[in-house]
């Protein structure tokens, strides 16, 4: 990345500072980007982006009828009202059952490397065909979820003018097609961050600014870069002091799971920070419930460093800059069920 060098020495990401080179915006555009909406449709790999699938893709990802249950809908964990993600530490699926991970929030997920925690899900396609079948989530099937769609014609017809070339739209690939699709719109642009990485050098107060400058010198931008500020690498997890065990579950080893290596153990991909201040709790566990909390640990945790209360204070004010303009999504009103619509189990 222009402007930055990450090099490795084991397990330790060594940043080499960027401190007094230059005035603060050219450093941080050297080590970030502003968000383009325009751009996800590059982003977007194998899926053009349509206003028919954006529209279907909204119903389905308000829709609890992709779920065994029929109660459970992509927003319930990714609630579009709280930052894209739920109000607990880790979600609750079918059956009442405890999630593993805290939701990653879906606010701009179309610019992350791949999707989860661990990396599992290529695109947002892959992911959302995930939690949909994930016993612990809503716990369907591929096949129930086609026989619920099919069995509404108002669906029937949106499947096909959304995928006027398949002979047989109405599918479960398709399903995750729409997601993805009306994901990619969830951006959130026009921030204070973004006002002063495009020219407005008062955008962000003389705090915020402080908060940037000890961000990217205290080394955070190491693994917090780009255009989402994270969410484009794998980085472990507790690189000078393994974090304590409600943070950093023993039995989670993250990557590893992925990967099946031992090098990935406890390596997780880097967290988006856009938004970040209003999706509290915090880390792949949902343990730490303040921001302040946050950065202290990332602090000693990660980089091997105690800050002082008010450099604490300052990149926790800049964090909050990087809350942007929320997506303005109205719930659907979605088709109606029919005699042939498999009932709730």
């Amino acid at each position: 990345m222009s402007g930055l060098r990450i090099a490795a020495t084991g397990a330790m990401l060594l940043f080499p500072l960027l401190a007094h080179a230059g005035d603060l915006r050219a450093d941080a555009n050297a080590v970030f980007k502003p968000i383009d909406a325009g751009s996800v449709n590059s982003v977007v790999k194998n899926n053009a982006i349509t206003p028919a699938k954006i529209e279907l893709g909204h119903k389905l990802f308000f829709d609890p009828r992709l779920s065994k249950s029929q109660i459970i809908s992509c927003n319930s964990c990714h609630n579009l009202g709280t930052g894209g993600v739920d109000a607990g530490p880790t979600s609750i699926g079918h059956g009442w059952a405890k999630g593993p991970r805290r939701a990653p929030t879906v606010l701009n997920a179309v610019f992350n490397i791949a999707q989860f925690w661990d990396g599992r899900a290529t695109d947002l396609k892959a992911q959302a065909k995930g939690p949909v079948q994930a016993d612990v989530e809503m716990n369907n099937t591929p096949a129930a979820v086609e026989a619920t769609l099919k069995s509404m014609p108002a669906y029937v017809a949106e499947f096909k003018a959304a995928f006027p070339t398949d002979a047989n739209p109405v599918s479960f690939d398709n399903m995750a097609n729409a997601i993805e699709a009306f994901e990619a719109t969830l951006t959130t642009p026009g921030g204070k961050f973004d006002k002063f990485l495009t020219g407005d050098v008062n955008a962000l107060n003389d705090q915020e600014k402080k908060g940037l400058r000890l961000f990217i010198d205290k080394g955070c931008a190491g693994c917090h870069n780009g255009v989402n500020v994270g969410g484009n690498g794998y980085y472990p997890f507790g690189v000078a002091q393994k974090p304590d065990a409600a943070i950093l579950p023993v039995a989670d080893r993250g990557r590893a799971k992925v990967t099946n290596s031992d090098a990935d153990a406890y390596v997780f991909r880097s967290a988006p920070l856009r938004n970040v201040a209003l999706r509290a709790p915090y880390f792949h566990s949902g343990a730490v419930w303040t921001l302040e909390e946050a950065v202290d640990v990332m602090a000693k945790d990660q980089l091997g460093t105690t800050l002082a209360p008010d450099e604490n204070a300052a990149i926790v004010a800049f964090l909050g800059t990087l809350n942007g303009e929320q997506p303005k999504v109205s719930y659907p009103n979605l088709p109606a069920r029919t005699k042939d619509t498999p009932r709730p189990q």
